[in-house]
């Protein structure tokens, strides 16, 4: 459902991986026609970045158990 957003909105992406400042710079980005393509590569790269960030602390949460 997030990378849908990442492509059609990209600064939301932002403020649901919680980078606020991130989703008003890219708010900005977005605006012009230009930037919107490039807007949308930077939240989907973000978004996989939060993945992968995500599923380190998983990971790290379980071998502490």
């Amino acid at each position: 459902m997030r990378l849908i957003i990442a492509i059609l909105l990209p600064f939301l992406v932002f403020f649901t991986i919680g980078r606020p400042i991130a989703g008003i710079i890219c708010l900005i980005l977005q605006i012009t026609l230009i930037g919107w393509l490039p807007a949308a590569i930077w939240a989907v790269y973000a978004l996989g970045q939060y993945n992968t960030d995500k599923k380190i602390r998983d990971a790290l949460a379980d071998r502490g158990r």
